[in-house]
C-alpha cells in the first residue's frame, strides 16, 4: 500500500520547513522519529486503529517545526496547524497532533516525570523523539548541535546544573555540550512513557554511559 497523499504532502513539508536547520534537528531526524513512532505503536498495540496511526505519523513529522531554538519568525509557530486545517484534517485528529506536539518537549517535564492523562499516541512520538535524543545518534546529534551554536565541548570547572526549572533549561548560556548529557539526555531511561520505548532506551543509555567514561578518561590522559 503506498503513503496517503496527506503523508506524503507532510513529508515535503518537513524537507522545506526543515532545510535551515542544523543536523541535528533536520529533516531526516523527523523521518527517524516517525520510524520509530510507528514501531513503538505497533508493539503498544495501537495499529487496529487507522485514526491512532495516522495521528502517531502526522505528530512525528510535524513535530519540529516551528521548534523555538529555530524559530526566525513567530508565524513559524502557526505552520502545522495551517497545514493541518489546509488539508482538511478532522479537529479532533488535529486538536491531538497540535498536543502532542505541544507537550513533548524535555522542557515540560525538566523537574521528572509528572502525572500524565494523555492519551496513548503521545507516548509513542515522545518516546520516539527522546530515543533519536541517545545512543549513538543521540551523542552524534548532541555534539552537532552544540558545534553549531560554538559551544564549548567540555569544562571541568562548569558543572551540570542540577536545579534546573524550565526556564534555566531553555537558557542555555555558559554550558558545555558535555554538561547536556548530565541535564538532559541521561535523564531520557526514566521517563519513557511506554513498555517499548522502555526496553530500547536501555541500550541507548548504557551505550552513552560507555561512551563518557571513555571521553573524560582520554580527557585526563588516562586512556
Amino acid at each position: 500500500m503506498g503513503k496517503s497523499e496527506i503523508i506524503v504532502k507532510a513529508e515535503k513539508l518537513v524537507e522545506s520547513a526543515m532545510k535551515g536547520n542544523d543536523a541535528s534537528h533536520d529533516a531526516a531526524h523527523a523521518l527517524r522519529v516517525r520510524d520509530l513512532s510507528l514501531s513503538l505503536a505497533l508493539e503498544e498495540g495501537l495499529s487496529t486503529s487507522p485514526d491512532s496511526m495516522l495521528i502517531v505519523e502526522l505528530a512525528a513529522l510535524l513535530h519540529d517545526i516551528g521548534d523555538y531554538k529555530y524559530m526566525r519568525d513567530p508565524s513559524e509557530g502557526k505552520i502545522v496547524e495551517d497545514f493541518l486545517l489546509k488539508e482538511g484534517v478532522d479537529d479532533d485528529i488535529k486538536t491531538r497532533i497540535l498536543n502532542i506536539i505541544k507537550g513533548m518537549g524535555f522542557k515540560e517535564e525538566v523537574g521528572g516525570l509528572k502525572p500524565s492523562t494523555h492519551y496513548p499516541e503521545f507516548g509513542v512520538v515522545q518516546d520516539a523523539d527522546r530515543l533519536d535524543a541517545i545512543g549513538a545518534i543521540g551523542i552524534a546529534r548532541c555534539f552537532t548541535f552544540g558545534g553549531s551554536r560554538n559551544r564549548v565541548l567540555h569544562d571541568p570547572n562548569i558543572k551540570p546544573r542540577s536545579d534546573l526549572s524550565k526556564e534555566k533549561y531553555m537558557n542555555k548560556d555558559e554550558q558545555t555540550t558535555v554538561n547536556h548529557f548530565h541535564e538532559k539526555l541521561l535523564k531520557l531511561k526514566e521517563l519513557m512513557k511506554t513498555k517499548a520505548g522502555q526496553r530500547r532506551a536501555e541500550r541507548r543509555h548504557k551505550f552513552m554511559e560507555e561512551f563518557l567514561e571513555e571521553f573524560y578518561e582520554e580527557w585526563d590522559g588516562r586512556a
